[in-house]
């Protein structure tokens, strides 16, 4: 016989299933035997990787394996100095790996430590506070406003017990929890009243519960197992990186075993000579300098991210943020302050805005003390705590400079009626001069029905049935603007009554007015959705809120058009109703998702990824982790996201602000066009380099060596290619459309560029080494061919550090404004030039690679030559602007 669940048990049964007592606790010598036996109250975290196998899974990269083949073959063949440069860039990409892997992972950790709890327990039976991680089964734990449930619980007591359960369950609306045996079977989560979830929130009353799981062997610890079977998705950094890779191999391994081919068979070389070669060919092809440059450059911009509260997990999703073409945002706390606000206030039968009360006299007056008498809120050192509804009235009262301290010493609490979800109000009983007041307060609907009177201009009148009904229509007006309403009343009484209750106090009450209150938008989201509109991004809105607050939330956001409302908002019901093909198609309609539950939320970033979207998506709560883990792009919530969340997540948002979504995308849309620039300016010469090498072969010209390749790359494709990672970001970043999942590095006209400037520069090398031949200082053919060669590696060199300033922008001019903002660039492309003509200058080095000292007039053909390509790339854009309109 299966056992009972214990919603299902007595309290008498749960005490005795779990040896404790309802009264003293367990004792502290037993709560130490069985933390000992079952361990800390903590989630199980995935095994952490040491440093030395974060160092080898960098080596992973399908280039890198290729760099690694080079060096081998490199070193094999006697070209050690070749093979060390190789290595030599390997290990500093993989350091830099390493490094943002470890800063990332050190910024979630102290996440972690901020949001661990204590709890207040009985044990011995005297109360005391412990680490939650140290609470066991059996442990009695006392509840109030403010907690955090620190474990799951079977209440025993429970005073008007509220507990907000979104992060489990997706349910916005907190739950009201009771002590009592329940009698239904196979209750949902959502329903299971008398028990309490690890993780969740007090938002009301208090309570004591029984702690019946700790650890993994909680609600949430079953969904934290359950995320191994979620599906992680390659961002487009990673599919374009590998797709690169894999198209730069086989151009290789093609171009190599040509000219390895056309070598023997011309017969001038040897089969050594030739395999040289070809390596200096794979060396020229490999832009080895790249995934330490996308490494760098990602690096910083998550630095940069970080400064602006988003703190990225992982590498490749700074890249992803720039591609995304749907942001689909939970409402409370990310779009809106996560902070109850009276809006409206309504007395005398008019609407007015709460900021312009100020005169509290008469009828005023008297709404504004019931506000505060009727109210459960409680004054701590670190300020209100309470119902998010009652801390927002004493607000109000407090933003108008009322002392509501003083109301509580002259009027304090003598009986009270409860709030519960029947009867839907509250009432309170405080001494008055010469009698006492009833302070009653509630559904609006519901207190009209028990008000026989109302207080108008500070005089009390029979409620007619025209004022009536004009109520009834401002509490609807009210609610379709998405303010949840408040109505008060109250009525003077001789004494406390003897019995409380509802007929008693809550009849012929003196109607005072209502209250319209909103979690408000926080004030820079509206232009943030408005800025991703802008940039071709659309903005969702996923809640659990009753459709007509979500649809009228979105409107004030500029999520939804007015005149969309009753079709781009659709229920998690109808979501439910639809298969994932239906819904699939139809994704494109909907803007908002109003009382959907967090796995919903699946099923919504996959309808959007099957029409080719990436998608970026927010979650704060357990069962929104499979959902991160399936969006291109998971962002968790820093402040009120649990850890499981932030596990399963790309990024973290330290403040919680949609806001940040939107500062985060343009950062990787400027990675992504930095990346680009890098890329462009590396593979051009790249490009130059292999054509050079080619030609050479054929034409029986001496070759660029191994080492002449090597250290052009190792000056070109670091300094400055690393200070294009930094490049400011173009005026209309935020204009233009998304790139979509499609494009690559190479869209955009960038992959044109790469091969025309590639082609180009090879010419210009080419025609440098010809005319040296044909035109020698030096008669020795020997002497001729050494300056030939030397004066082409320059001209190679400074050439493509010169093309560096072009490839800023595909089509525009070298000369706009933003050409020289970059100082790290100017002083990198400086030193970079210096560095590159040392190797000739200096004399000492001209033998170790191989070249000459070049006279005046060779470095005026060479500098002429360098200076060529920014002067010709200048004209073609020239053209190219004013032909296609580009730029």
């Amino acid at each position: 016989m299966a056992e009972q669940p214990l919603y299902n048990q007595d309290a008498t049964q749960v005490l005795s299933q779990l040896r404790t007592n309802g009264q003293t606790g367990l004792t502290q010598s037993e709560a130490a035997k069985r933390l000992n036996d079952d361990g800390p109250n903590q989630l199980k975290e995935a095994a952490s990787t040491t440093l030395f196998q974060k160092f080898i899974n960098q080596f992973k990269d399908f280039m890198i394996a290729i760099l690694l083949v080079a060096a081998v073959v490199a070193a094999f063949t006697g070209e050690l100095v070749d093979a060390i440069f190789i290595l030599a860039i390997v290990i500093i990409n993989a350091v830099f790996g390493v490094f943002q892997e470890a800063k990332a992972e050190d910024a979630i950790n102290a996440l972690k430590e901020m949001s661990t709890p204590n709890a207040n327990v009985i044990r011995d039976g005297k109360e005391m506070s412990v680490k939650s991680t140290e609470l066991v089964v059996g442990d009695l734990v006392r509840l109030e406003a403010g907690d955090i449930v620190p474990a799951d619980l079977r209440f025993i007591e429970s005073a008007s017990l509220q507990i907000e359960e979104a992060s489990l369950t997706g349910e916005s609306v907190p739950v009201d929890k009771v002590a009592t045996t329940l009698t239904d079977a196979d209750l949902p989560l959502g329903d299971r009243k008398n028990l309490g979830f690890m993780n969740t929130n007090v938002t009301y009353g208090r309570g004591i519960g029984i702690v019946t799981s700790t650890g993994m062997a909680t609600e949430i610890g079953h969904i934290a197992g359950m995320l191994e079977s979620a599906d992680e998705t390659k961002t487009p950094l990673q599919e374009n990186l590998i797709r690169l890779g894999r198209v730069l191999t086989y151009l290789i391994l093609i171009i190599a075993a040509i000219t390895f081919v056309v070598g023997l068979v011309r017969g001038k070389e040897t089969i050594i000579d030739m395999l040289l070669t070809s390596i200096s060919l794979a060396v020229a092809a490999i832009p080895e300098g790249l995934p330490a440059i996308v490494t760098i450059t990602l690096a910083l911009g998550t630095t940069r991210m970080a400064a602006r509260n988003a703190l990225i997990r992982k590498l490749p999703a700074v890249e992803t943020l720039g591609s995304t073409d749907i942001i689909g945002s939970d409402k409370t706390g990310t779009l809106t302050q996560n902070k109850m606000t009276v809006e409206k206030v309504v007395v005398n039968a008019e609407i007015v805005d709460a900021p312009a009360v100020e005169d509290f006299s008469g009828t005023y007056g008297r709404l504004a003390d019931i506000l505060a008498l009727n109210n459960d809120t409680k004054r701590t050192e670190n300020g209100y705590v309470g119902d998010p509804t009652e801390t927002a009235l004493i607000a109000f009262n407090e933003s108008h400079h009322r002392n509501i301290d003083q109301l509580f010493q002259e009027m304090p609490r003598l009986a009270e009626i409860p709030f519960d979800s029947e009867r839907k109000l509250m009432s309170t009983v405080h001494p008055a001069p010469n009698s006492y007041i009833v302070t009653v307060k509630g559904a609006p609907d519901e207190l009209l029905k028990r008000a026989t009177k109302i207080e108008m201009a500070g005089e009390v009148v029979e409620l007619s049935d025209d004022i009536r009904a004009k109520l009834l229509a401002i509490n609807s007006e009210l609610a379709t603007q998405a303010l949840r309403v408040l109505g008060f009343a109250y009525k003077t009484l001789d004494a406390v009554p003897e019995e409380m209750t509802s007929e008693v106090v809550e009849s012929n009450l003196v109607f005072t007015g209502f209250v319209g209150l909103i979690d408000p938008e926080r004030p820079e989201v509206a232009r943030a959705v408005s800025e991703a509109k802008t940039a071709g991004i659309r903005s969702m809105m996923i809640t659990g809120d009753h459709r007509d607050t979500a649809a009228a939330i979105a409107i004030r956001l500029g999520i939804l058009d007015e005149k969309d409302k009753d079709t781009a908002v659709i229920s998690g019901s109808d979501l439910d109703a639809m298969t994932e093909e239906a819904f699939a198609e139809n994704v494109d309609k909907y803007s908002v998702y109003a009382r959907v539950a967090p796995e919903h939320k699946v099923k919504i970033v996959r309808a959007w990824q099957k029409k080719g979207k990436v998608v970026a998506m927010t979650g704060d709560g357990v069962n929104d982790a499979p959902a991160l883990k399936t969006a291109d792009i998971g962002i968790a919530m820093g402040i009120t996201g649990t850890e499981v969340s932030k596990g399963a997540s790309d990024m973290v948002l330290a403040d919680d602000n949609f806001a940040t979504i939107v500062h985060a995308v343009e950062e990787g849309r400027k990675v992504f066009a930095n990346i680009q620039k890098a890329l462009q300016y590396l593979l051009a010469s790249n490009l130059a380099e292999v054509i050079s090498i080619f030609v050479m072969t054929l034409l029986g010209w001496n070759i660029l060596a191994p080492i002449m390749i090597l250290w052009i790359n190792l000056v070109t494709d670091t300094l400055p290619a690393i200070a294009l990672g930094v490049e400011p970001a173009q005026k209309d970043v935020m204009t233009q459309r998304p790139r979509g999942r499609g494009a690559s590095f190479l869209s955009g006209g960038v992959g044109a560029a790469i091969i025309w400037q590639g082609i180009l520069q090879a010419v210009i090398v080419l025609s440098v080494y010809g005319f040296a031949l044909a035109y020698p200082v030096h008669a020795a053919e020997f002497e001729a061919h050494r300056d030939a060669l030397t004066m082409s590696f320059m001209t190679l060199g400074l050439m493509q550090m010169f093309n560096a300033i072009n490839v800023k922008s595909v089509y525009g001019s070298m000369f706009g404004p933003q050409a020289f903002q970059n100082k790290l660039f100017n002083w990198a492309l400086l030193g970079s030039l210096v560095v590159m003509a040392a190797v000739v200058v200096i004399p000492a080095l001209n033998p170790i690679f191989h070249v000459s000292h070049l006279d005046g007039y060779q470095w005026a053909i060479v500098l002429c030559a360098g200076i060529s390509i920014i002067v010709i790339v200048e004209i073609v854009k020239l053209i190219q602007r004013k032909i296609f309109n580009k730029g």
